[in-house]
């Protein structure tokens, strides 16, 4: 049976829903939306693990990017979940409780204490981790444009936009608010508008309002391939080159600075995750991710912090 990912008009528009609270498996916890003020994360800084532990659960904080982090059927699912029920449920956390909120107040809602973790595929960028603090690398990415059916525009990437854009082209290109391909576009100096989530993206698209939606690869074609009456398709997914760099893209879990110990925790049990093809997929591949996906051994958090691409 095919996903849909299609939200209410409340949701799309980012605007706070009333509060869901749902039991789920053993392993899960319950969904709910942020709502302002109260806390729903452990004391930060030093014996925040062990708090979690006897506490039983652990509060993360995700967006509704599929396949990445998101609900369905009030239930949070996706490969990051999929990753962060089987770390901390190894280290003895046996409940991941989510939160939903906006991609732009995600690291704002974790330095609050509103989260434990950000688990939302959160590009490692140097401008992030002056705010907080990623774990070692977990997934790797690429870029693909979201465009209407038989790509009436011809777009093949951003670099195609903006060579029609400068030859007097007239292309609105729709961009997460927040999120890593709005830098590509403001690097390359494209005007753009900006959506509060994927779903806002497709939907502009859908509806002519945007020529091309621009994010991550395997959340477009995931989102194309759920939703097949909508009239929009995929191009093929790019490495987007800023002054003559490849950006590839990888994402991580992100700790509130100070959780050393948690977040140490969870790169030992991400990394016996990641030591394989197998182990890898084991977690992540019924979320449609491939052997693509996972991050080269020598990359690390640290130099995608300082600012250097992917290898």
């Amino acid at each position: 049976m095919k996903r849909s990912f299609r939200r209410s008009p409340m949701l799309t528009a980012g605007v706070v829903l009333a509060s869901l609270s749902l039991a789920l498996t053993a392993c899960g916890g319950t969904t709910t939306t942020e709502s302002e003020g109260g806390s729903a994360a452990a004391p930060a800084g030093e014996g925040k693990l062990q708090a979690l532990k006897d506490k039983g659960s652990i509060t993360v904080a995700i967006a509704g990017e599929a396949p990445y982090s998101y609900e369905e059927n009030g239930e949070a699912t996706g490969a990051t979940i999929a990753l962060a029920k089987k770390i901390f449920g190894d280290m003895g956390i046996a409940e991941v409780n989510t939160v939903l909120v906006d991609w732009n107040g995600l690291i704002p809602g974790l330095t609050a204490g509103r989260s434990d973790a950000v688990s939302a595929g959160m590009s490692i960028l140097p401008d992030r981790c002056a705010n907080a603090d990623f774990a070692d690398p977990e997934i790797m990415y690429t870029t693909t444009l979201m465009v209407q059916k038989g790509n009436p525009k011809g777009l093949t990437d951003l670099d195609s936009v903006k060579a029609k854009i400068d030859a007097g082209e007239k292309i609105k290109l729709a961009v997460l608010a927040g999120g890593i391909e709005a830098g590509y576009a403001k690097a390359l100096d494209l005007d753009v508008q900006s959506v509060p989530d994927a779903q806002t993206g497709m939907d502009t698209v859908d509806n002519g309002r945007a020529d091309a939606f621009a994010m991550t690869a395997i959340s477009l074609n995931f989102m194309a391939e759920q939703n097949p009456d909508a009239n929009v398709e995929t191009t093929d997914a790019f490495v987007q080159e800023i002054d003559g760099v490849p950006q590839i893209g990888a994402g991580s879990t992100v700790f509130a600075q100070g959780d050393d110990e948690l977040r140490e925790a969870y790169n030992e049990g991400l990394a016996k995750i990641t030591e394989s093809e197998e182990s890898y997929l084991e977690v992540v591949g019924e979320y449609g991710f491939t052997a693509e996906n996972l991050p080269p051994k020598d990359l690390t958090t640290e130099e995608l912090c300082k600012g250097a691409p992917a290898k």
